[in-house]
C-alpha cells in the first residue's frame, strides 16, 4: 500500500496539468476565430469593395444637380472631390438623355462664352472643384425628352486612367446666370448677363 499511494499524487498531478494544457490550447484556437480575424476589418472591407467595384471612389461628389430644361441643352453641377493623394482627370461624361461634353465658361472678345474644355477636368490630389453655372460644368448636349423639377438623372463619368463611376443628379429649377444652353454657346439671352458673379445657386 505504501508503494502506491505516491503515484496517487503523481497521477492527479498529471491529469490535472494535462487538463490546464488542453484548456490552454483550446482557448487559443477559440482566439484564432475571433470576431477580429475572422471578419476582415475596414481596411480589408474596403480592398474588397474595390476589387469587386473597380468605379467605387474615384472621386467624391457632393450635391450634384441638373438644370431642369424641356428641350434642347442643358448642365449638370456639383463639386467634385479628391481624398487621394494624386491628380485625378476627368475626360469624359455620358447620359442616356443625350450627348455630353465638358464645358467651362471663359472671356472672348470681352463677352462670358461658353466652350469646350480642352484637356478635361483636373482635381487636384486633396482638393475640390465646383463645376457650377458661370465656370466649369457637364453639357447635355441634344435632350432627348424633358428634364424636369426632381427629375432623377444617372451620369457617367470617364477619367484619364481609363476608370469610370456613376453618379446620379436630382433636377432643379434655375434663373441665376442666365447662360444660353442653346447654339451658340455662351451668348446671354437678350437683356440677361452670364457674369458668374451672379447667383450660383439653384432654386429651391
Amino acid at each position: 500500500m505504501r508503494s502506491t499511494s505516491p503515484l496517487g499524487p503523481r497521477r492527479r498531478s498529471a491529469a490535472i496539468l494535462a487538463a490546464t494544457i488542453l484548456t490552454v490550447g483550446t482557448a487559443g484556437c477559440g482566439s484564432s476565430d475571433s470576431p477580429s480575424t475572422a471578419q476582415p476589418g475596414p481596411s480589408a472591407s474596403a480592398s474588397a469593395s474595390a476589387s469587386a467595384n473597380p468605379d467605387a471612389g474615384v472621386l467624391g461628389i457632393r450635391d450634384p444637380w441638373v438644370k431642369a430644361a424641356d428641350k434642347g441643352m442643358t448642365a449638370a453641377f456639383g463639386t467634385l472631390v479628391n481624398d487621394g493623394d494624386s491628380d485625378v482627370t476627368v475626360t469624359g461624361a455620358t447620359t442616356a438623355l443625350s450627348s455630353m461634353e465638358l464645358h467651362e465658361m471663359a472671356m472672348k472678345d470681352g463677352t462670358m462664352v461658353m466652350r469646350q474644355k480642352r484637356g478635361g477636368i483636373v482635381i487636384k490630389a486633396g482638393s475640390t472643384h465646383a463645376l457650377e453655372p458661370g465656370g466649369d460644368h457637364l453639357m447635355l448636349m441634344n435632350l432627348t425628352k424633358p428634364v424636369q423639377a426632381g427629375d432623377e438623372v444617372t451620369f457617367t463619368l470617364t477619367f484619364a486612367d481609363g476608370r469610370t463611376q456613376q453618379f446620379r443628379a436630382v433636377a432643379k429649377p434655375f434663373t441665376g446666370a442666365q447662360e444660353s444652353y442653346a447654339p451658340g454657346h455662351g451668348q446671354p439671352l437678350p437683356g440677361t448677363s452670364a457674369t458668374p458673379t451672379m447667383s450660383m445657386s439653384p432654386a429651391s
